[in-house]
């Protein structure tokens, strides 16, 4: 039996902020139009003053399932925040309740959210929620956007862009009408205005109002994706205040594309990247091991850098690329203190259950942000989760990217003290260990001085993770765990 909703407005589609292309100005309404008008283009969030990002993450080569939700945190708007922590605390909630069992089952059942900005500005905040979900067959899809009125500090669901219940039941008749050009297959009768199909709404650059469906509720998934525009000038008598703020917002931004002020990043030919501090230490004669950091940069990837940067330390940062296009800024100080930053995949999907053209598109893209961040393209990888197969090293080696894992798993994402992180750390060290821990919880971030002062004082040195193999270099295409596979140890196959 098809299901009308995904659990907690499960979402994924495959949009990106510069993806949808724009068309020449239109004379009638002197803005810039998208080229398919349900496309949203999105705002640059490195542009944004005081964004941070959140993470809920769960799941390891050991797990029964695999959640990885990432959602924004805006210092000016913490209603908004407060809705985004509780529809992804719901999500988990939810996908850990129908994923019950503690055995793990192949290919794992996965949760994973990302976001987009569909407005940003002192008028109107927009945050689209993007998920997917896979339970063993294929990826659901569907989105769910919030929007936050700065002047009155409130944050609403996508209804709250319409002026009442009339007004919704007014565009409920317009979205009808525009589905009907989808054909016999698409169920109308579902969309009504006391539903649940109206809460992914936002503006295109016209001021046209994109109303976006998830898969297969309206009818088959053979449909594809179901989206229409209603035209700016019939939604405009039905929009609420903030509506008309956050039309209004997108227009503007749209003016200031036409001049040519869009941000943007594109694939480039930037040097490989390579700590600055690369050869300061010859593991063959030292103790070395590589503590490495997975999934940020977070909230608290600053203050991880300020206890690095006190110790004189050196890890390996494997930012996701949505954080990373996000944050430059980070990014940038961690390559100016010496770290190496490198690739783990754009938004945290297993990449062993996706398309080999997604698997390249996830780790490209992801090294083009931070190439334009930090002027250098990674050539180290790390696949979310651990998980790998022939198909992705296949990937990996057209690419130029040597995989890497771990042999030493603190367990930092189950939760723990700091002092469990930090003995886990401790006890299971080895020359040439790679440490995995993550930058987006408080509790690693203070374990890591103790991991600090209490391996330096059983002799090793901190470097990043190609400094294990020394001139021997690592492969494109090769999985390495440890450092001890080295010089005269062939690496994993």
């Amino acid at each position: 039996m098809r299901k009308s909703r995904f659990f907690s407005g499960i979402a994924l589609l495959a949009l990106s902020a510069s993806g949808c292309g724009l068309a020449a100005a239109s004379n009638e309404r002197d803005v810039m139009v998208p080229a398919e008008p349900t496309m949203i283009d999105f705002v640059d969030p490195a542009t944004i003053v005081g964004l941070s990002t959140r993470t809920l993450t769960e799941g390891d080569s050991t797990s029964s399932r695999y959640v990885y939700i990432n959602y924004p945190d805006l210092a000016t708007a913490p209603a908004l925040n407060e809705a985004l922590q509780e529809q992804a605390e719901r999500q988990l909630r939810d996908f850990r309740a129908y994923t019950t069992g503690d055995e793990p089952v192949y290919p794992r059942p996965e949760l994973n959210v990302d976001w987009q900005l569909a407005a940003a500005s002192p008028q109107a905040i927009g945050v689209r929620l993007r998920t997917g979900q896979f339970l063993g067959d294929n990826w659901g899809n569907s989105t769910r956007t919030y929007w936050f009125d700065p002047h009155k500090g409130k944050a609403v669901d996508s209804t709250g862009l319409l002026s009442g219940e009339a007004a919704l039941e007014r565009l409920a008749t317009l979205v009808k009408e525009q589905l009907k050009k989808r054909g016999s297959q698409v169920e109308l009768d579902i969309v009504r205005a006391g539903g649940d199909e109206f809460d992914s709404m936002a503006f295109n650059s016209g001021g046209d109002l994109v109303v976006e469906f998830d898969d297969c509720q309206l009818g088959p998934c053979s449909l594809g994706r179901l989206a229409v525009a209603v035209p700016a000038g019939q939604v405009a008598p039905l929009l609420s205040g903030l509506g008309r703020q956050a039309q209004e917002s997108v227009r503007e931004a749209a003016k200031g594309a036409m001049s040519g002020d869009r941000p943007h990043f594109a694939p480039t030919t930037s040097p490989d990247a390579v700590s600055n501090r690369a050869g300061s230490v010859d593991c063959a004669r030292v103790k070395c091991v590589a503590l490495t950091f997975d999934d940020g940069p977070g909230q608290y990837t600053g203050e991880l850098l300020n206890r690095l940067a006190k110790e004189r330390a050196r890890a390996t940062f494997f930012t996701v690329g949505s954080n990373a296009a996000a944050q430059p800024a980070l990014l940038r100080r961690m390559s100016m203190e010496g770290h190496l930053v490198a690739n783990h995949s754009w938004a945290h999907r297993d990449l062993s259950k996706q398309a080999s053209s997604k698997v390249a598109d996830s780790l490209e893209k992801t090294g083009n942000a931070v190439a334009a961040a930090i002027g250098q393209t990674p050539t180290v990888a790390r696949p979310p989760y651990g998980a790998v197969n022939q198909q992705l090293r296949d990937v990996a080696r057209r690419l130029g990217l040597s995989l890497v894992t771990w042999d030493v798993d603190t367990r930092d994402q189950l939760g723990g003290t700091k002092d469990d992180i930090a003995n886990r750390a401790v006890r299971e060290a080895h020359p040439g260990a790679i440490i995995l821990m993550h930058d987006i919880h408080r509790e690693t971030v203070d374990a890591v001085p103790d991991i600090l002062k209490r391996l330096r004082g059983k002799g090793y040195s901190f470097v990043t993770v190609p400094e294990l193999y020394g001139s021997a270099g690592m492969q494109a295409g090769r999985l390495y765990r440890s450092g001890n596979e080295l010089p005269g140890k062939q690496p994993l196959t």
